[in-house]
């Protein structure tokens, strides 16, 4: 009863904390495009040209039109529209079209736009060298310099109190909250540099993807391990659904009010997020309702990324499971 009461507590905090959607009409979101009629060809056409004004605009005038995903982006340009508005006038008719503000700027980083989104966490480089040293910011400064033409940031493990690396590959919960609480990340990459060789994990929110390359030279294999990692992040994290769909999340581990309201600081910081309904709590667990232009897979390993939680076993009635991390 203690626990649920701290939840109704903080279900009252976290529905007065959210934030009123923006004004309709604030550039650069908002555009308004001419259109012959009110069908639903045509209002799918008026989105795709208005849609990509907006991204031109948020991408600081690129040309995005070359990149991979853009024109999968205008087809389901539906998916990212918050609201819009017909009005008719001497000239004609015109359609006013106002867009998810986090669902562009998301869209837009996930076409290599860097820069064009709120902070990513960084991914943390526990790389060790051919002597099983782990290598500084120095020695690791192509990967790094490869992450970040592709957006992301790094950090670099403190060889003092670097965490175990069989347990960061285990997804250890308990080390994960740890790195969390040191460096604000739930990405990290593992590393093991041989003689023209080199293998790899990636754990990103509790989930290991691992490979091996090989390279002429340990520049050119840090190089690739830094686009292989983004790439692997963007598989995995930058997913736009064709529709904004409801999906139910799981998540347990919430002790009290306060990691409850983190909780929601971590959903409204999430891009595809559009809304949050609680529908009820059991022991540690709550069962919460989101409204996203994702799938709920993609959006749990977006939500694991930010360090904050981890994903979890199934539970019965929902489409994906995670749990708090303190």
């Amino acid at each position: 009863m203690r626990l649920l009461r701290l939840f109704t507590i903080a279900l009252l905090l976290g529905f007065a904390a959210l934030p009123p959607l923006h004004a309709q009409g604030a550039s650069p979101y908002s555009v308004t495009v001419p259109v012959p009629d009110t069908s639903d060809t045509q209002r799918g056409d008026a989105f795709a040209t208005a849609l990509s004004q907006v991204l031109a605009r948020v991408a600081g005038g690129q040309d995005l039109r070359s990149k991979a995903g853009y024109d999968d982006a205008l087809k389901n340009a539906a998916a990212l529209v918050r609201r819009f508005q017909y009005a008719r006038a001497a000239t004609g008719m015109s359609l006013t079209v106002d867009f998810e503000p986090g669902a562009v700027r998301h869209l837009v980083s996930t076409l290599g736009v860097v820069g064009s989104v709120g902070a990513k966490p960084p991914v943390l480089l526990m790389v060790r060298g051919s002597d099983g040293q782990l290598l500084d910011k120095d020695a690791l400064a192509s990967l790094a310099k490869a992450a970040a033409a592709r957006g992301y940031g790094v950090a670099y493990a403190d060889p003092a109190s670097a965490p175990d690396p069989a347990k960061v590959d285990a997804a250890d919960p308990a080390t994960l909250a740890a790195i969390n609480q040191q460096y604000h990340t739930g990405l990290v990459l593992l590393g093991s540099l041989h003689d023209g060789s080199a293998d790899w994990t990636l754990v990103s929110g509790g989930k290991a993807q691992r490979w091996t390359d090989k390279a002429a030279t340990e520049d050119a294999l840090l190089v690739d391990a830094g686009n292989g990692t983004v790439d692997r992040i963007g598989k995995q994290l930058n997913v736009i659904g064709a529709t904004v769909s409801d999906e139910k999340l799981w998540v347990s581990g919430l002790n009290s009010a306060m990691d409850y309201a983190s909780l929601l600081n971590v959903l409204r910081a999430d891009p595809s997020v559009r809304s949050v309904a609680t529908l009820g709590a059991e022991n540690d667990g709550m069962l919460i309702e989101v409204k996203s232009a994702m799938p709920a897979d993609a959006l749990a390993a977006n939500l694991a990324a930010s360090g904050r939680l981890i994903r979890a076993a199934a539970h019965p009635g929902t489409d994906a499971s995670l749990r708090w991390l303190h």
